[in-house]
């Protein structure tokens, strides 16, 4: 039988999938081995699905793609039937996404016709051209184009607001309502929206590989309520337990302003939320529903996608984030230049799973361990001057994964009970990174090494570092501290259980 399985693996129908490890093509991949399906990966920086528990499926291949090359992605691109194209550069190539998009687009089509890939298959945006279309949303569009120049036959799903846990657009309305009981909105919180939930969208995608009928074809998905987004602020207040929110939309509010407020009180930076908000003007409501009937399921109601995207974030069952996104640096090379260091260690009578695991859990809804009210000054701070400040949190409350975001770090190096590497995003006169080393001594002690780097910018840049550095005995020092109360804890409480070694070895 064993035998027989991994004929039957061998012979199903492998897809290439790109943008795994973003917000969709992360979801989607475990979703198309549940469906059977072989995956291949297509990704910029493979580091980051190491983490995750289905990249580890024999049927799953992981490979580094060159976005720029036709000739590479076809060889990456042989053999598999059909392709998931979830490639989007708006959190990577900034006001040049639009042409950056196209590009990639074409390279990918003409890979895919070079490769004898059967059909592609693309998530774009729902909304009627014209010239009122925002730059969002005809990018969107002209992607379609750019992959169909290739002759080969493109499926495409066009959708408005998804709904799940984690996505950008869920997490600019949460904050919104959760912080916001008085609103000043542009006049288009009237305009009509037809959201779909995030786990609709996954069955439309990946039911489009069983049905023939949907190759070459074009298809707004929506789910069954057409609402304003005025009341779909009121449904997210009412699921989140808040009174109703005053809603002032004025006229003279624009969309550059209005993504400078957004990025204010939302984890969603200015340069995201801008497109976004420039869509607002457009209605995105679906003019057919053909695929409803090519591919039957359950659609949610927007009250029923928000309450399934709070649950998962109550249960802690939030598989990807929007910030997960797009190319991620590794380690900076120090070497050369003014680098300054400031390194310490402490002796933890815990082992090293333990001692890491505390420090996996600091940031986000943990605070900073020590001054937190330093911490938020900064992140203030940060935040002003156009930074991710402190509000992007972290997925997981307690595990972390390369690339993922942390406040206003991003995880670059990640060796499991031994190493964690955050880089820096907040604004910065240089480049700084903070980097925690463990070392087991013993089964019952280890060391803990913490490492803040700086390499200074110009003069700027050393006036910063000596203006913080009174504050680094505080901060650091206190850290410190706070993680060796903290794996004395964990290594106490798994001894008290006796799972210690067996949970941090599953780990």
């Amino acid at each position: 039988m064993p035998a027989l399985s991994s004929h039957i693996a061998d012979e199903a129908p492998r897809i290439a999938l790109t943008g795994a490890t973003g917000y969709i093509g992360g979801r989607l991949g475990p979703r198309l081995l549940d469906a059977g399906y072989r995956v291949r990966c297509l990704v910029r920086s493979p580091k980051k699905l190491e983490a995750r528990a289905w990249a580890a499926d024999p049927r799953v291949e992981i490979v580094e793609a060159d976005w720029s090359s036709a000739a590479s992605l076809a060889r990456h691109l042989a053999g598999c039937s059909a392709a998931f194209y979830l490639v989007h550069s708006m959190l990577s190539a900034g006001k040049d996404y639009a042409s950056r998009d196209r590009e990639l687009a074409l390279a990918f089509g003409a890979a895919a016709r070079t490769a004898g890939v059967g059909r592609i298959i693309y998530l774009g945006g729902l909304g009627e051209m014209g010239p009122d279309l925002s730059e969002h949303l005809t990018s969107r569009r002209t992607v379609e184009e750019a992959l169909r120049a290739s002759g080969v036959p493109v499926t495409v799903l066009r959708a408005a607001m998804i709904i799940g846990s984690g996505s950008a657009s869920f997490e600019i309305l949460r904050y919104l309502v959760e912080r916001l009981p008085i609103m000043i909105t542009p006049k288009w919180v009237r305009t009509p929206c037809q959201p779909i939930a995030v786990r609709n969208v996954l069955h439309y995608l990946v039911g489009c590989l069983s049905t023939p009928e949907t190759a070459g074809a074009t298809f707004d998905i929506g789910g069954p309520e057409v609402l304003c987004y005025r009341d779909i602020i009121q449904i997210m207040a009412e699921e989140l337990g808040l009174k109703r929110r005053l809603i002032i939309p004025v006229p003279v509010l624009t969309p550059r302003l209005s993504s400078y407020w957004i990025h204010l009180v939302t984890p969603v930076s200015h340069h995201i939320a801008r497109p976004l908000a420039e869509g607002l003007r457009n209605p995105v409501v679906c003019r057919d529903h053909r695929i409803r009937e090519l591919i039957p399921q359950e659609l949610l109601t927007v009250r029923e996608a928000i309450r399934a995207a709070l649950t998962s974030i109550a249960l802690r069952h939030v598989e990807t984030n929007w910030s997960m996104a797009g190319p991620i640096p590794g380690d900076p090379d120090w070497a050369g230049g003014t680098v300054f260091r400031d390194s310490r260690q402490i002796e933890i009578e815990a082992p090293d799973w333990a001692t890491f695991r505390a420090v996996c859990r600091v940031g986000g809804g943990h605070g900073w361990c020590a001054a937190d009210w330093l911490w938020r000054v900064r992140g203030l701070i940060d935040r002003v001057a156009g930074g991710p400040g402190l509000r992007r949190g972290r997925r997981d409350p307690e595990e972390v994964s390369y690339g993922e975001a942390l406040d206003f770090w991003r995880v670059v190096g990640l060796e499991r009970n031994r190493r964690l590497a955050l880089r820096a995003e907040m604004k910065l006169p240089g480049e700084a990174m903070l980097e925690f080393r463990v070392e087991a001594r013993g089964t019952h002690r280890s060391v803990l090494c913490q490492t803040a780097l700086f390499r200074p910018r110009g003069l700027l840049g050393l006036l910063y570092w000596y203006a913080v550095l009174p504050f680094h005995r505080v901060v650091f020092s206190g850290m410190l501290a706070s993680i060796r109360s903290e794996a004395l804890a964990l290594a106490s409480r798994e001894r008290g259980t006796g799972t210690g070694a067996a949970s941090a070895t599953a780990r």
